[in-house]
């Protein structure tokens, strides 16, 4: 399975929070399966740390890469295919940075897992 982690999923799991769903936590350890953080999570940590809503022991630019490598985590860039689906995709969650990942599962074929109910009215795999 190919899993792109919500910005909130991607932060409790490298912190070991209880609040992230097992099946999460299942899925991202397996090796089995590939798992993804987009680059529009990086600027959403960027944006929230640069505002003092998110609290991290380094720099976004420095946490986030390491985090990512320690946790076999690839990074996964923001594309054209992913972009032109904004233009289709329904008008059912305000959140820009949800909206370009529902994005990016649908032109990618990805599951995102994330806990966000708004993210479930969309025709796209959560876990």
């Amino acid at each position: 399975m190919k899993i792109l982690l919500d910005t909130c999923e991607f932060l409790w799991l490298i912190s070991g929070d209880s609040r992230l769903p097992s099946a999460v936590a299942t899925a991202a350890r397996d090796p089995n399966n590939q798992v993804f953080l987009s680059v529009v999570s990086f600027w959403e940590i960027t944006v929230k740390h640069s505002l003092g809503k998110l609290s991290l022991p380094l720099p976004p630019a420095q946490f986030v890469p390491t985090q990512r490598e320690k946790h076999l985590i690839a990074s996964l860039a923001l594309d054209e295919v992913a972009v032109a689906r904004l233009g289709v995709l329904p008008a059912l969650h305000r959140d820009p940075f949800d909206r370009m990942l529902i994005c990016q599962a649908l032109a990618h074929g990805l599951t995102l897992a994330s806990s966000d109910p708004l993210i479930r009215q969309y025709a796209v795999a959560v876990l």
